[in-house]
C-alpha cells in the first residue's frame, strides 16, 4: 500500500526539493500551500496541492482528512524577504507563532485524522555552551529561564508538542543554517550549516526511518554532531 504524505510547506525552501523527492519515492503526497503561486508549483512536482493557513485549524483539518496521511512533515516558516532583505524582529515574531500556534493545530489535525508520525522542522544551533560536538540529548533551555527570547521559546514549545505527545510518532530534524537553491546563501556560511536538498533528503528518510526523537541534521566538522541521524535514519550529507 502506498504511503500517504501531508506536506504542510511544500511550497518553501526545503519543501520545493522535498515535494519532489518525495514523489520520485512513489509517495501519494498532498501538499499544503498558502498562495495559489505556491499550489501550481505543487502540481508541476506531481502532488495534490492543498491551499490552507496553517492558523485556520478547521480547513487544516478538512484539508488533512480530504488526504488521509499516514506521515505529516510539518516545514512551515514564516521568513521570506524580499531579495538583499534582512530578517527583522517582525519576521521573527511571525515564524515563532508558526512554530507555536501553527505547529500546535498540526499536531491537532495529525491526531484528528490518525496519522501515525509527525517529522517536524527545527534549527541546530541553540545549543549552550559547552564541550563539542552537542549531541541531541543535550538541552537547549537556558538556566535563567526569565532571559529567554521568543524564538528560542517557541522552538522549545515546538519540540516538546511534536516529541512529548504519544498518540503518534513524533520526529524533530534540527537543521542547521540552510544554503543552496531558494535560501538566503549560495554556500555554507556560519556552522552548522547544510545544503537544502540535505535537509529535504533528511526529511525523506525520517517518514519510514529511525525511533521517535531529535535528530541533528548538519555537515560534517560542525560543532554540533550528525552521528545520531547517520546511524538510526542513515543520512550522510553530500
Amino acid at each position: 500500500m502506498t504511503t500517504r504524505i501531508f506536506l504542510a510547506g511544500a511550497s518553501g525552501a526545503i519543501g520545493r526539493p522535498l515535494t519532489a523527492m518525495l514523489v520520485a519515492a512513489g509517495y501519494e503526497v498532498t501538499g499544503m500551500t498558502r498562495s495559489h503561486d505556491g499550489a501550481a508549483t505543487i502540481t508541476a512536482a506531481g502532488a495534490r496541492a492543498a491551499i490552507v493557513d496553517v492558523f485556520d485549524v478547521a480547513d487544516l483539518k478538512d484539508a488533512m482528512a480530504a488526504s488521509r496521511p499516514d506521515v505529516v512533515i510539518h516545514q512551515v516558516t514564516d521568513l521570506s524577504t524580499r531579495p538583499g532583505g534582512s530578517l527583522t524582529d517582525e519576521h521573527l515574531e511571525r515564524n515563532a507563532r508558526v512554530r507555536k500556534v501553527g505547529t500546535r493545530n498540526l499536531v491537532e489535525a495529525t491526531v484528528a485524522v490518525g496519522a501515525r508520525r509527525l517529522v517536524a522542522q527545527s534549527i541546530a544551533w541553540l545549543y549552550l555552551p559547552g564541550p563539542e560536538p552537542h549531541t541531541e540529548e543535550e538541552t537547549i533551555v537556558p538556566t535563567d529561564r526569565a532571559a529567554m527570547n521568543r524564538t528560542r521559546q517557541a522552538v522549545i514549545d515546538l519540540e516538546r508538542m511534536v516529541t512529548a505527545d504519544p498518540r503518534f510518532e513524533g520526529v524533530v530534524l534540527r537543521y542547521g543554517r540552510l544554503y543552496g537553491p531558494g535560501t538566503w546563501r549560495d554556500a555554507p556560511d556560519v556552522p552548522p550549516t547544510v545544503h537544502v536538498h540535505d535537509a529535504a533528503r533528511a526529511a525523506v528518510l525520517a517518514v519510514d526511518h529511525g525511533e521517535p526523537g531529535i535528530y541533528n541534521i548538519a555537515n560534517d566538522g560542525a560543532p554540533i554532531s550528525n552521528a545520531k541521524a547517520r546511524r538510526l535514519l542513515d543520512w550522510v550529507p553530500t
